[in-house]
């Protein structure tokens, strides 16, 4: 797994808070607890331009504009706790990301279950000749 320092990763992010909703009362009406993580995929410089363009086509569906990564989160009341669970999520996607896709091995099916297709086959046809035969 590609290890990623999580100090310098945080340099090159951009944060936006905003008001969280929920419980809280009137702290909630006050502080803005809510982190909006922002950071461009194709400016990181940890990263090869092959690293960069499978980033951008395995999270196509968080990307904005064009290369721009976009998380938020807002499950603490805390704005620190909440900017340090945005910072690790967005190091597991990119870990996720990147972690090459396993190859597929085919296989042949068992004696069993191609027994049973058959069987179910031959039940199913024989069901259908009974209805055919009463109509």
């Amino acid at each position: 797994m590609l290890a990623i320092d999580k100090e310098a990763f945080t340099n090159e992010c951009a944060f936006k808070t905003s008001r969280s909703g929920g419980k809280g009362g009137q702290h909630v009406n006050k502080v803005e607890t809510k982190v909006e993580l922002l950071f461009d995929v194709s400016g990181l410089k940890f990263f090869s331009d092959e690293q960069k363009e499978l980033l951008l086509q395995k999270l196509v569906t968080r990307i904005i504009d064009g290369a721009i990564l976009q998380l938020t989160s807002s499950t603490e009341r805390s704005l620190l706790k909440n900017k340090e669970i945005a910072v690790s999520k967005a190091i597991e996607l990119i870990q996720k990301a990147l972690k090459p896709k396993k190859p597929r091995k085919a296989t042949q099916p068992t004696f069993e279950s191609i027994e049973k297709r058959l069987s179910d086959k031959q039940m199913k046809s024989m069901k259908k000749r009974i209805r055919k035969r009463l109509f």
